[in-house]
């Protein structure tokens, strides 16, 4: 099983074996996310995180069937390797912090890659469980209404994953992603320049024929769009940030 991004070492949770597991909620988790300066970021929520963070996309995956490369949204955080810009000590000092950080320490997986096995895991190696305090995962052989609550995030977390995955699929189908990178000049003279990233090909937008934006306004594509080109002016905003 591969470890996500900000995860230590997943492990799937086991009534038998993990029953006397607690999780100490006191415990601040985005210090884990503090070497990170981009996540995951679903469809869902590009209306909250627009209004603070660069949405952008990224190859994800290998080419499927049509040679055509898959891709994820994420949100940018920080505008070099190593830094993110929204954590200061143990605290997000953005006003929205993604799911994708909102759902640590558990997350789920795939056991032995199978598509249908998907298993609630946790990762062992973060501080917050151990055996004496905190939130029960389990009482009586039977998952606590935290952990229940816990895993009914994770499946919609997952629910919105996939249609973020065709929804990406889409606008890669239509080719309206382009390599994009962005330059800034702060005053004291050091020069940002950050690549590796697609955003909207402008052009190829506003030649669309009369059908494919139907099609597009229909999947709810056209809303999402625009948040993602109104997200872009917060490029700026990280270089001040840094800056700063």
């Amino acid at each position: 099983m591969s470890n996500p991004p900000m995860y230590g070492e997943l492990q799937p949770l086991d009534r038998e074996a993990h029953k006397n597991l607690k999780l100490d909620t006191s415990q601040a988790v985005v210090a884990r996310v503090a070497n990170q300066n981009s996540v995951f970021l679903a469809a869902v929520e590009f209306g909250d995180a627009c209004k603070e963070y660069p949405i952008v996309f990224v190859r994800a995956g290998e080419a499927g069937p049509d040679n055509k490369p898959a891709v994820a949204p994420l949100a940018v955080l920080g505008l070099k390797q190593g830094s993110n810009l929204f954590v200061d000590g143990d605290k997000w000092t953005g006003n929205y912090v993604p799911a994708y950080v909102r759902r640590y320490p558990f997350a789920m997986a795939r056991l032995d890659g199978n598509a249908d096995n998907l298993a609630v895991c946790f990762d062992s190696r973060w501080q917050g469980f151990n055996d004496t305090t905190g939130e029960a995962l389990f009482k009586d052989g039977q998952p606590t209404e935290f952990l229940n609550n816990a895993k009914g995030f994770l499946e919609n977390f997952e629910q919105e994953s996939e249609r973020t995955r065709l929804i990406c699929n889409l606008l890669v189908e239509m080719e309206l992603l382009q390599d994009m990178r962005f330059e800034a000049t702060l005053p004291n003279g050091e020069k940002l320049d950050v690549e590796g990233f697609l955003a909207l090909d402008e052009k190829k937008y506003s030649e669309l024929p009369d059908d494919k934006v139907l099609q597009l306004h229909r999947n709810g594509l056209i809303a999402l769009i625009e948040l993602h080109r109104l997200s872009m002016s917060n490029m700026n905003r990280l270089a001040g940030r840094y800056a700063a």
